[in-house]
């Protein structure tokens, strides 16, 4: 039989080009906060999902960008109306996340909520910390969903702000998450280096 180096590697059985890589729990190691996308259709019914991937993507003009199932049917009334809000959800909404996750027809009636003027949807105000009201922008299709590019219109967001966080298929809350203590490279360093550096494509934050 030959030598196989310390180097060389077995060359599987069957071949892989087809196999495509599970992505959903490489994704699940990643926290995020907890987000509600809303919107309303012409005929004054409200639509809604939970969304867990958005980001920013610039600050002049103030933009970001949701990504959502290119099915689903919030995704087409959002797209029709071209606006929407994005609520992100505190960390005591843990069953609003679920409901709007399960695609329940009664969900609006199970929460509270209200439309202000030129609001890009519903705003979910008892269980939302912050709200964003968005204009769409431009949309690209990807595979078996949609990103969603939108200028953030106006912003209300609550003084003390406790984020509800999802990771590892699983909620936290920021209040438990904050009360760890820094690590001590941090409680050493001089307070500009904490705020006033920006590292290179960074953004800078003053209060």
């Amino acid at each position: 039989m030959p030598h196989r180096s310390a180097t060389e590697h077995a060359v599987p059985d069957e071949p892989t080009g087809d196999r495509q890589a599970d992505l959903r729990p490489f994704m699940a190691a990643f926290p995020t906060g907890v987000s509600v996308v809303t919107t309303l259709g012409s005929d004054t019914v409200p639509h809604g999902l939970t969304c867990s991937s958005l980001a920013s993507v610039a600050l002049d003009p103030p933009t970001v960008v949701v990504c959502i199932r290119a099915a689903s049917p919030t995704l087409a009334v959002l797209l029709a109306q071209g606006a929407f809000a994005l609520n992100l959800l505190h960390e005591r909404a843990r069953t609003t996340s679920d409901l709007f996750a399960s695609g329940a027809p009664d969900r609006f009636e199970r929460v509270e909520w209200r439309l202000p003027l030129g609001a890009g949807g519903p705003h979910l105000t008892a269980d939302a910390h912050a709200v964003a009201d968005c204009s769409v922008v431009t949309t690209v299709g990807f595979g078996d969903h949609t990103a969603v590019f939108a200028q953030v219109d106006r912003v209300t967001v609550r003084d003390d702000p406790q984020p509800l966080l999802y990771g590892l298929r699983r909620y936290a809350p920021w209040s438990a998450a904050s009360s760890a203590p820094l690590p001590q490279a941090a409680r050493l360093a001089p307070p500009t280096a904490l705020t006033n550096a920006a590292p290179e494509g960074g953004t800078r934050v003053r209060g």
